[in-house]
């Protein structure tokens, strides 16, 4: 899988290694999932160990990239952004895929994938309206090396959810 760098022209190949974690770990990182915003004296209690060591636990977490980044989960309805859509884009070559890529900073892309199957990308986008998805679907259909464009969108999300620790 392809990771994109500060230049969003430019992909690199990265390996993938699983953490060494024990039991301990796996229960702060659930917590963690279920609510980032728990003190470390909080998470001690869960796994009853002092608030300094499930701080340096924590700290070794994210030096190693197990816990990629603390945010806040934002309802897109909410925000007006009402219809989510996933997008199937193939491409005829590798630049053209590469493309695909410039749309990483765009706030109605989500998620953006090389995948393996009948198409080359997947896109995760959520926008305002048919309107503004009808403009963003002509804007990757009009780049050179686009060879079709399949699109879903979804009536109803019943569940949202990254990896489990587990």
């Amino acid at each position: 899988m392809g990771a994109v760098g500060k230049e969003t022209d430019v992909v690199r190949q990265t390996r993938h290694h699983p953490a060494e974690l024990d039991l301990i770990d796996r229960k702060i990182l659930g917590a963690l999932a279920e609510d980032a915003s728990r003190s470390y004296a909080e998470l001690s209690s869960i796994v009853n160990l002092s608030a300094p060591a499930v701080h340096d636990r924590v700290k070794r977490l994210k030096r190693d990239g197990v816990i990629k980044s603390t945010v806040a989960i934002l309802d897109g309805c909410k925000l007006g952004r009402t219809l989510l859509t996933f997008l199937v884009v193939d491409t005829s070559s590798y630049n053209a895929t590469r493309q695909l890529l410039t749309f990483v900073n765009r706030p109605e892309v989500e998620e953006l994938h090389t995948v393996a199957g009948d198409g080359c990308v997947f896109v995760k986008v959520r926008a305002a309206d048919t309107e503004s998805l009808e403009e963003f679907l002509m804007e990757i259909q009009s780049l050179e090396g686009v060879r079709s464009l399949r699109s879903y969108i979804a009536l109803s999300t019943f569940l949202e959810r990254g990896p489990s620790p587990d």
